[in-house]
């Protein structure tokens, strides 16, 4: 005869297992190990299971992804989209779901959550400044008017948003820590600031400049952070080429006590001392390189290029600064995101409809994923790094 112990516990045993039928429980699912690609061209975002490479949601009602960026809430549950017409829009990745969505703006150029999640920031070019909002509700919380076109807006440690303006050359660092607000105002950050990044221990913010041949760095710990010029006249008095598609500085790579950054309107990346800021080398490229993107552990750099010349990535060593393998993934290779571990590298290839998967160690091709003209893929492990 069962004891009285054993019977209770296997009614429990029955009780939790009629409440998670086999059902329910196929469905559940982590969002450790999903991604978000762009459908430029319809407005739609994918939701993928990284791993299987399955494609597990389509939704749609984004409105202009022409210029899109993604970023995660801090459980990696939501994604938050900034589309070029000023829509933010909240995607529930369990449910494919939009949950929330607002037109902040004309005209916007990316966003940024805070370190605890707790906002959700834009930059607008229409009608310009960056508008902050609550994560949960998507309610407006703050709008810092800086007159001009923003740019590189990403947040630091500190509840802080850093973003920099076109026409004004000023950086601006809002504090959101305490319950009012607070900006300081940097000057002479250079010619025309066309975009910028934060390091990946959230010190260094560094701004390329359009106008001028160099670029600006602001050391985030100082009290008083002072600009300061890096590479001045890179261009070395040479003419420069025809800029087709402007570098994504969010893309740039520190990988092995370096930076590697492209130059613009040259078929260059240059190399940069992390500590000095000081020009160590420089790589000659197949064109005018848009993303520069380590893969994690910081051995090799990835890089694609601006059109003409757009079917191809160069694979650079990052001891050496020599290019050990020159891929063709197909026309309009947009983005590349790397898998956490650096195992995999994703590669949108817009007009082939085509996300394709390499594997970082031999260059293979290892899978397939079909997506209407994708730009940007976003993989959820982004949510825990600093400035992305």
């Amino acid at each position: 005869m069962k004891s009285a112990a054993a019977v209770f516990l296997l009614a429990i045993v029955v009780m939790i297992s009629a409440r998670i039928s086999p059902t329910v429980a196929a469905e559940l699912r982590s969002t450790g190990g999903l991604a978000v690609v762009i459908e430029r061209t319809t407005g739609s975002v994918l939701i993928v299971e990284r791993g299987s490479r399955q494609v597990l949601d389509r939704v749609e009602g984004f409105g202009d992804l022409s210029h899109a960026s993604v970023v995660f809430s801090a459980d990696a549950r939501f994604a938050f989209v900034f589309g070029r017409d000023g829509g933010l829009t909240k995607l529930d990745l369990l449910t494919g779901e939009i949950v929330g969505r607002v037109i902040q703006a004309g005209n916007s150029i990316g966003g940024a959550i805070s370190d605890d999640g707790a906002l959700v920031a834009v930059a607008n070019y229409e009608p310009g400044g960056v508008r902050v909002f609550d994560a949960e509700t998507l309610e407006p919380v703050a709008d810092f008017d800086t007159g001009a076109k923003t740019i590189g807006l990403v947040e630091a440690p500190g509840r802080r948003f850093v973003f920099t303006t076109w026409d004004t050359a000023e950086t601006w660092i809002a504090d959101m820590s305490a319950p009012e607000p607070s900006v300081t105002i940097v000057p002479d950050i250079g010619a025309n600031p066309y975009d910028a990044l934060l390091s990946p221990d959230g010190r260094t913010y560094i701004a390329g400049l359009f106008g001028e041949d160099g670029l600006t760095m602001l050391d985030l710990w100082e009290e008083k952070p002072t600009p300061r010029r890096i590479l001045p006249g890179y261009g070395r008095g040479e003419e420069p080429l025809p800029v087709y598609k402007m570098p994504h500085l969010e893309g740039w790579a520190r990988a092995g006590g370096r930076f590697v950054l492209p130059a613009i309107g040259r078929h260059e990346v240059l190399w940069v001392d992390a500590a000095s800021f000081e020009e160590v080398a420089r790589t000659e490229t197949h064109g005018q390189p848009v993303f520069a993107v380590a893969r994690p552990g910081g051995r090799q750099v990835w890089v694609n290029f601006a059109h003409p010349r757009n079917d191809t990535i160069q694979v650079v060593d990052t001891v050496t600064g020599e290019i050990v393998k020159t891929l063709k993934p197909g026309p309009a290779v947009l983005h590349m995101e790397f898998a956490p571990r650096g195992d995999e590298v994703w590669v949108s290839v817009r007009d082939e409809d085509k996300v394709r998967v390499y594997d970082a160690e031999t260059f293979a091709i290892t899978g397939e994923i079909a997506a209407g003209t994708p730009s940007g893929i976003f993989f959820t492990a982004r949510a825990h790094r600093i400035g992305l």
